[in-house]
């Protein structure tokens, strides 16, 4: 057996949940549930010390149905194994809505108004000892075993470069192929960076509705893309040798690897199971036009996380620093030279492809082997470095996929 067949059975001790998921690391969640409890929420973060235990946090006082979504599926994510939710006291999002989801799965939780805690240190103080009894609640979580079959596996690129299409977001998709051959999961997204390619995407579709959810997603995606008259390619793109967005696009799409698509995911959604599968993040029409597609990179991670990704790939050409909250951040280049001037933050050299150092199945068994170490509890780069980013937005989004309807005749 070669060295990637010998990688597809290899297992690690996860962390068991309550609702059947696996995790890869024991996080404690302290969640603000509007940007007027933020500071207390960092304030406790940083007097546990302790990076395991993250803040998130969505500022807005009115409701939006995506952001509520999206806390809830971080509640849930099998990376979570506790949360704390802290409130100002007359916002619309209730953090006891939230700790009674936490606690309905099985997970240690609380909750506190500041309004009702005394205000600022009384708080701290409340959400440090909250937390310090978590911690101990976690020690004796149930670990279960894992494989590559068990693992969700997010991906997506940002300030690409010429290097990226060529090695960087080749060597996810190679990756990606031999993933879900070993029976795991796989969600690439950016849909707005397919510009372009419909007929190649819809062409992998791996059943008729999942053709259907590709092609109604790309359409969307270009009419967003019109309305807001921009395409997802910017100065830094083309400085970095990228001429326009369909060679931007070819250069994307390619980190999904072959594997037939099996259909679309809108954020905080989940797999219904395993495979590849497309994740939508533009926003849906609505009469507000809340939100927009991929404001920044750490809004696009956190979709990809929210949908239950163990672990995320970020692939960089010209190079970027961040991680994430609640899931750890692989950051790839195929510019060798942006491994070197940033080798604190970059994970892996794909560039190694293009100067023939390196084949494209030796590069990817060296990315299995760093996903295993991560899933058994390396950090990666950017958890060294304690870059935990993360976004969320106003946004607008149905659950399912809109499919228009068909004119009859």
């Amino acid at each position: 057996m070669n060295r990637l067949d010998l990688l597809k059975n290899m297992t690690w001790q996860g962390y068991q949940r309550q609702n059947g998921t696996q995790g890869i690391r024991n996080k404690i969640l302290v969640i603000y549930t509007v940007e007027c409890a933020h500071f207390v929420a960092d304030k406790i973060v940083a007097q546990i010390n302790d990076p395991e235990v993250e803040v998130v946090g969505f500022s807005g006082c009115t409701d939006n149905e995506y952001a509520v979504r999206m806390l809830i599926s971080l509640i849930r994510h099998p990376n979570v194994g506790a949360v704390l939710a802290v409130g100002l006291g007359c916002e619309y999002i209730q953090p006891e809505w939230l700790s009674n989801i936490a606690r309905e799965e099985g997970k240690p939780s609380g909750w506190f108004f500041i309004q009702q805690a005394g205000g600022t240190k009384s708080s701290v103080v409340r959400g440090v000892e909250n937390i310090r009894e978590m911690k101990t609640k976690l020690a004796s979580t149930p670990r279960s075993t894992m494989g590559f079959n068990d693992l969700i596996i997010g991906s997506e690129c940002g300030g690409s470069d010429y290097t990226s299409g060529l090695a960087g977001n080749v060597a996810v998709g190679n990756f990606y192929d031999w993933l879900v051959d070993a029976g795991g999961t796989a969600i690439f997204e950016e849909i707005v960076e397919a510009i372009g390619l419909l007929d190649l995407l819809s062409s992998r579709a791996a059943s008729d509705s999942a053709r259907s959810e590709i092609v109604a997603t790309y359409n969307k995606a270009l009419e967003y893309c019109k309305s807001v008259r921009q395409y997802s390619v910017s100065p830094g793109n083309f400085a970095g040798g990228l001429s326009t967005i369909e060679e931007k696009s070819m250069g994307a799409v390619i980190k999904s690897g072959s594997r037939p698509i099996q259909g679309v995911l809108k954020v905080s959604g989940k797999p219904k199971h395993k495979g590849l599968w497309l994740l939508d993040s533009t926003p849906d029409p609505h009469w507000m036009q809340f939100g927009i597609t991929n404001p920044n990179d750490n809004e696009g991670l956190m979709d990809l996380i929210s949908c239950g990704s163990h672990i995320i790939f970020f692939v960089t050409g010209r190079g970027s620093v961040v991680g994430s909250a609640v899931a750890p951040v692989i950051k790839l280049t195929g510019n060798s030279q942006t491994y070197e001037n940033m080798i604190d933050d970059m994970d892996v050299d794909a560039g190694r492809v293009l100067s023939g150092d390196i084949s494209q199945d030796e590069l990817s068994a060296e990315i299995a082997e760093l996903v295993m170490a991560i899933a058994r509890g390396k950090m990666s780069k950017s958890e060294e470095q304690g870059h935990k980013e993360y976004f969320i937005p106003y946004k607008y989004q149905s659950k399912e996929v809109l499919i228009p309807l068909r004119c009859e005749s």
